[in-house]
């Protein structure tokens, strides 16, 4: 459904909140460790993230990647998903054809149109605070 710098977008953003939340910046290594992803695929991810001002990035000894304290349960996913796919995960067709719509749809679109409202609701009302307090308490989990 998400592209894989999509899917890496969010599981780095998570584990940012998660550490931001501790009050400590997290560093590309770590980060890219913890999503298993590679540094410099995940350089350029955490660089739209940065220029989308989803996340903040420091340089220097103490430097790393963050994300305010008071701003956690701002970020919603749909920020995520907009900075690295843009909305292409809302239009198009489902079954991949070039020309789909209320005019001429595909035998999937009625169907497919209810999934992204629903997957765009989604997105849009669920923030970074609340993930990372699952990863806290142990009720769901980056990696496996």
């Amino acid at each position: 459904m998400f592209s894989k710098a999509c899917e890496y977008g969010i599981k780095a953003s998570i584990f940012i909140a998660l550490n931001s939340n501790k009050g400590n910046r997290v560093s590309l290594k770590a980060i890219a460790k913890e999503i298993d992803s590679p540094e410099a695929f995940t350089a350029k991810i955490l660089q739209d993230l940065v220029r989308h001002k989803v996340i903040s990035s420091t340089k220097g000894a103490h430097g790393g990647f963050e994300i305010e304290k008071r701003l956690i349960n701002t970020v919603k996913l749909a920020h995520i998903v907009n900075a690295i796919d843009g909305d292409s995960i809302y239009k198009g067709c489902g079954l991949g054809l070039h020309t789909c719509d209320e005019k001429r749809p595909c035998p999937v679109h009625d169907k497919f149109k209810s999934v992204r409202e629903e997957l765009r609701f989604m997105l849009e009302n669920t923030n970074l605070e609340e993930l990372a307090l699952k990863i806290k308490s142990g009720t769901s989990f980056l990696k496996v």
